[in-house]
Parts: C-alpha cells; structure tokens; sequence
C-alpha cells in the first residue's frame, strides 16, 4: 500500500518531467516530506479542450492540479468517506462502487519522490536490547534520486469531483476534487531480482508505478464502455509495474515518519536498521 509519500518539487519541476501545463500559472505546492492521506496532493491529467465528438476527437492538453488525498466519490454523503479511500486496489476497482466509474473515465497520475512503507519483523523476533523487534520504516525511491532531487515515480491514480453541500450552502466553491492511487500485489520475497525481492520481504502490497508508454494510455481522456475494458487497462498497468519498480532503492529511515507533523528532509536520511539489512 501507499500511505505515506514525499512530493517536495516544484510545480513547474513536475509539469516539465510529465509533460504538462500548468493551468493555474498561480499554482505554488508546500513541500511536503511526509504527505499523508486527506493531504492536498499533485495530480496529472489529461483534458479534451475543445471539440470534442463521439469518436475522439478534440484538443487534448496534459495539466497538473492539486486534488485532496483520498477518493470521495460525487454519491458521498460527506467529505471523509475519502480518508478510507486512499489506496485503490487493482485486484476490485472495477467493480468496487467507490472506485467504478472513476477507473472507466477519469484517471491520473500521481507524482511522489518516494514513499514510506513499515516492515513487519519476524514473529517473536527480538531487537538489540532484547525487547520484542518493532516495525521499520523504509524509504523507497528511484535509484540516484535518494536525496529528494531529479527522477519522480509516477503513480497509477483515480480522481473525482465531489460537490461539498456546506461550502454550496455558504456561497463558496463547492467543488472538491479528490485522488486516490492503485496497489497491487507485490513481487514475492524470492523473486529473483534483489530490488523486487527487497520490496516483496517490505510489504504484500505495491503501488503501481507507470512507464512513460503505460502512463500515456493511463492519462487517455477517454470513457471505458465496460468494467472488461477497464479491466483490460489496468491488468496493463501492473504487468508492466515490476519493470519499473527494478530502477528503485530501499533504505532504512527513522520512526519519526509514523507521525504526521513530523516534517523536512532529515526523514528520509538513512538510519542503522537494528534488525539487519532486507534479503
């Protein structure tokens, strides 16, 4: 799963690796080294413009937008139903009422530095003071990018707009836009990849990382005719997940990332795991 992440670039960074536009010249995003779920996010999308027809058509331009993290569909009856819809897995979306529609018409990509997952140890494993081991927090990011600078990961992602009756009844923009990012299966702890194996010993579940090709046909503007052909995309996407999962690195960073108001770069600085190194 993905439940927390770093995004500390600029705006104008991400729109020049994705390929974007800003459409809010305006748009500033608050580095952020330990985003957590119902947090304003970064997202991709791709747009039909103008002329748009049934078989197509239309001018399509690719544009970044800050969406709240944590799905809520536009059926929800209030705005927290998407702090439980922060993940997306594969396996159910398309057929998941939370997640449905969405995977058939209005998908994104979500950018991260890297993000943060906790091993569980060995049952009755014992740490170096003799105590039950506890739970490691690593820090998982594209290889050479460890300090927070060049490559980004592209996620696999989902977004809505919720229409917020409160903010309607107020006279204020009632519209939410929400995100949610997609998980699979990892690899298997044995895999014969060290990184795919490293990531399989981390945790069972992965968040689906895009190729530029798979991220091109994940941004398609298009509206899926049936949950087969939603299917059929997103069984696309995690064949090719591993692929680009092989290009990351693990390390070993503090436990200060299990709290929220913890921030800055000094949380995904290595540390001494004191359990030993992953396989």
């Amino acid at each position: 799963m993905c439940g927390r992440y770093v995004m500390a670039r600029a705006a104008g960074d991400l729109v020049a690796l994705g390929g974007g536009e800003l459409p809010d010249e305006g748009l500033e995003l608050r580095p952020n080294w330990n985003v957590a779920p119902t947090a304003d996010v970064p997202i991709l999308v791709e747009r039909v413009l103008e002329g748009a027809d049934a078989g197509g058509g239309g001018t399509v331009r690719r544009e970044l937008h800050v969406a709240r993290w944590g799905l809520v569909p536009p059926w929800a009856k209030e705005l927290v139903v998407g702090s439980r819809a922060f993940n997306a897995r594969s396996e159910t979306v398309t057929s998941k009422p939370t997640f449905r529609s969405a995977v058939r018409a209005r998908r994104c990509a979500v950018p991260v530095q890297g993000y943060y997952e906790w091993r569980t140890p060995e049952p009755g494993s014992k740490g170096p003071d003799g105590k039950a081991a506890q739970k490691q927090p690593f820090y998982v990011h594209p290889a050479g990018a460890g300090d927070g600078e060049g490559e980004v990961i592209w996620f696999a992602g989902l977004y809505e707009w919720w229409r917020d009756p409160e903010a309607d009844a107020r006279g204020e923009d009632p519209w939410v836009l929400s995100a949610s990012i997609l998980t699979m299966d990892s690899p298997s702890h044995d895999d014969a990849d060290p990184v795919l194996a490293q990531l399989g010993e981390l945790h069972d579940r992965l968040p689906v990382p895009l190729t530029p090709e798979a991220m091109d046909a994940w941004l398609e503007p298009v509206k899926l005719g049936s949950a087969e052909e939603a299917e059929a995309l997103v069984g696309r996407m995690t064949a090719e997940a591993f692929d680009v999962a092989r290009g990351w690195a693990l390390r070993p960073v503090g436990r200060e990332v299990g709290n929220v108001r913890n921030n800055g770069p000094q949380l995904i600085e290595e540390r001494e795991e004191p359990q030993g190194a992953l396989l």
